[in-house]
């Protein structure tokens, strides 16, 4: 992979979680969310990328998003749970996502916000369509996808490095 290769990656809020008495990691899906995660796996194999990594948060949340979501979908990426995700600030973001082997060329991270969302706004230096202006009218809400467009290497990704392609909510569909 050189220097110029072009590369995607995939920001995906976790679906509706519910409030019980447990710790905030703990969270599971809502009814809410759990019909949201299938519907956001078909969104997933629409894009007709196929994800050669994917990079999901440990909380209970996130990993029942991405166990519902990806049995929607036609390729099932290698998946790393990675507890740096959970709660992790925009600065860790980036230094995570520098982490990426760049044999990796589509990546997708299984988030939270606020952080998904600044990722995705950080990332996107230019968009295509209206994808910027819908994300910036509608904020991250969950369930919400992200892809963003860049050409080089994982270590050199940063501020304004990429394109937004597409943002999508539940309620697009």
């Amino acid at each position: 992979m050189s220097a110029d290769t072009p590369r995607r990656i995939a920001l995906l809020r976790h679906a509706k979680a519910d409030w019980p008495q447990v710790s905030d990691h703990d969270r599971p899906l809502a009814e809410r969310g759990r019909k949201d995660a299938p519907a956001v796996g078909l969104k997933l194999a629409e894009t007709g990328i196929a994800f050669d990594l994917a990079l999901c948060s440990t909380a209970a949340r996130t990993r029942e998003t991405w166990k519902l979501a990806v049995q929607e979908m036609p390729h099932r990426p290698k998946t790393s749970y990675e507890e740096r995700l959970y709660d992790a600030s925009l600065g860790e973001l980036i230094a995570l996502l520098n982490e990426t082997s760049d044999d990796v060329t589509d990546l997708l991270v299984i988030g939270h916000n606020p952080g998904m969302h600044a990722l995705a706004d950080a990332l996107s230096g230019r968009a295509e369509g209206h994808a910027l202006a819908r994300m910036s009218r509608t904020g991250f809400p969950t369930a919400a996808l992200a892809v963003v467009s860049f050409t080089g290497s994982w270590k050199t990704l940063e501020h304004g490095a990429g394109t937004l392609l597409d943002f999508w909510t539940p309620k697009d569909h």
